[in-house]
């Protein structure tokens, strides 16, 4: 039977199969537009492995070939065959994406799946339609990941600028080319018209003499900007001289052509220089339209948003985002933007009793529910930000280091108890079961194994693996007058467990 999967869902594989030859499917249903299909292996990083790894009508095939693109057959538009076992360990990611090799973009899909099948059924199907997206004129459909196991998430993530800057958002080189002269054939990697469709186990063509990516036709954007105005004391353009590109000063005298030694090299971020290339009809991007300068683009181009990759995604080292479609809770205030349809409702830590606890101690954990469709971008207090998994362990964190973290886990506030802590007590949040939980940390944190007694400041430890015994040291007491308003002593907790069992301190004392 075949699960069907939602968008920012992901799933271990072997939930749904224990195969590991997979055959991939997409089907794109968009009359009028052509897609280029292809998968991206990427390293841990989510960067291409290397140029071997980018798996394309021109490059069918891994190395090894554990990666093959098999091409359009029964209903899919393109498919591909991966032997997870057959993948070599550098290989931490298979990412299945899209771009548009026309006019066109993204939003204007009526419909479009991944399915995966394993032993002849199918096992897994990702559905999605144009609504999903906006003006993207690329899409990450889907990855199979590594992580302990391999898994499978559905993406569903709109980019941009096009499969020459999704290459390049990889780590991948591409180089410009000239345009093609007007009688001869578009550019891209769509296979040629006519002929058989590729079938499984075909032989690659012959690789071109050195192996480099040939970007598609820009996307519209790339040919709205108007050049600069001459700027007074330069001399005007020559005739024959290529066109001058924005956010390049205007020719010198005696600097050399474009293309020869002594030019400046491509910027990261400017659009490949074209030369007498066709501006495409289209949609402008909100961007075109209010003609903002590329000086703008080119400096907030760093801080673009991180394609999805999975339910939780990390945005940067303290924002992280959360793809709805089950439930999550957050802490109370800690959302910082949203899209689409969301709604935020606020509820205690666990129930009445933990409720009750807040208020009596004032250590309680203030949560909000959000629910619906979209996503939302979540940070407190410029904190660092660690996504961990969990399969089933069970963690105790600290009250005061939980973001986030899904509705689908088993949570429950507890507390160690002890005279000699403030207030009596110290309460943590226990989490269980399968799901995902955000912890802050201030700084960078340690993990220490508990191979023996281990102590930790009660204000520094963040989490700690559930089953240790955990009590309050009564040898360690330091001053800590330097804080105003502390008890102007330090509790150490002690943890006894056995192998396997660890403790995360962070470099700062709440």
């Amino acid at each position: 039977m075949s699960q069907s999967f939602t968008r920012g869902q992901k799933s271990p594989i072997s939930n749904f199969t224990t195969g590991d030859d997979l055959y991939v499917g997409i089907q794109l249903n968009s009359p009028g537009i052509t897609w280029d299909i292809s998968c991206f292996g990427l390293d841990a990083d989510d960067k291409l492995v290397d140029d071997n790894y980018f798996i394309f009508f021109n490059q069918p095939k891994s190395p090894e070939g554990s990666i093959q693109k098999l091409g359009p057959q029964s209903g899919d538009t393109d498919s591909f065959r991966a032997t997870l076992n057959a993948v070599p360990e550098k290989v931490a990611k298979l990412s299945f994406c899209a771009a548009i090799e026309t006019s066109g973009t993204a939003s204007q899909l009526q419909s479009g799946y991944l399915r995966i099948v394993a032993g002849g059924q199918e096992v897994m199907r990702y559905s999605f339609t144009g609504a999903d997206f906006g003006t993207e004129r690329a899409i990450i459909i889907g990855d199979l990941y590594r992580k302990g196991v391999w898994r499978a998430a559905a993406v569903g993530q709109g980019f941009a600028g096009g499969l020459a800057d999704l290459i390049r958002s990889y780590g991948g080189n591409v180089d410009d080319e000239p345009a093609p002269a007007p009688s001869g054939p578009a550019p891209g990697f769509a296979p040629p018209p006519g002929g058989p469709p590729p079938q499984q186990g075909f032989a690659p063509p012959p690789p071109p003499p050195t192996q480099q990516f040939a970007p598609p036709p820009p996307p519209p954007q790339q040919q709205q900007f108007a050049t600069p105005p001459q700027q007074q004391g330069y001399p005007p353009q020559q005739q024959g001289f290529p066109p001058q590109q924005p956010g390049y000063p205007p020719q010198q005298p005696g600097f050399p052509p474009q293309g020869q030694p002594g030019y400046p090299p491509q910027q990261q971020g400017y659009p490949p220089q074209q030369q007498g290339f066709p501006p495409q009809q289209g949609e402008l991007l909100p961007s075109q339209a209010q003609r903002v300068q590329p000086g703008v683009m080119h400096s907030i181009q760093k801080y673009k948003e991180a394609p999805t990759t999975g339910r939780w995604t990390k945005q940067n080292g303290k924002l992280v985002k959360v793809t709805l479609g089950p439930d999550a809770h957050a802490r109370r205030g800690s959302m910082v933007a949203y899209q689409g349809n969301v709604e935020f409702e606020y509820k205690g830590s666990g129930g009445l009793k933990a409720m009750f606890e807040g208020a009596m101690t004032g250590q309680g954990l203030k949560l909000m529910t959000l629910k619906g469709q979209g996503e939302v971008f979540l940070a407190e207090n410029a904190s660092d930000l660690h996504i961990v998994e969990l399969q089933g362990q069970a963690l105790c964190i600290n009250a005061n280091n939980v973001l986030a973290f899904d509705s689908t886990l088993q949570t429950e506030v507890k507390r160690i108890e002890s005279p000699g802590i403030p207030g009596g007590g110290m309460f943590h949040l226990e989490v269980r079961g399968q799901g995902t939980v955000v912890v802050m940390t201030k700084g960078t944190p340690v993990t220490l194994q508990c191979q023996g007694p281990t102590f930790g400041d009660m204000n520094a430890v963040v989490a700690w693996t559930a089953g240790m015994r955990v009590a309050v040291s009564t040898q360690v007491r330091v001053s800590r007058q330097i804080y105003a308003g502390a008890s102007g002593e330090s509790v150490a907790l002690q943890f006894m467990g056995m192998q396997g069992h660890f403790v995360v301190v962070q470099p700062y004392e709440v």
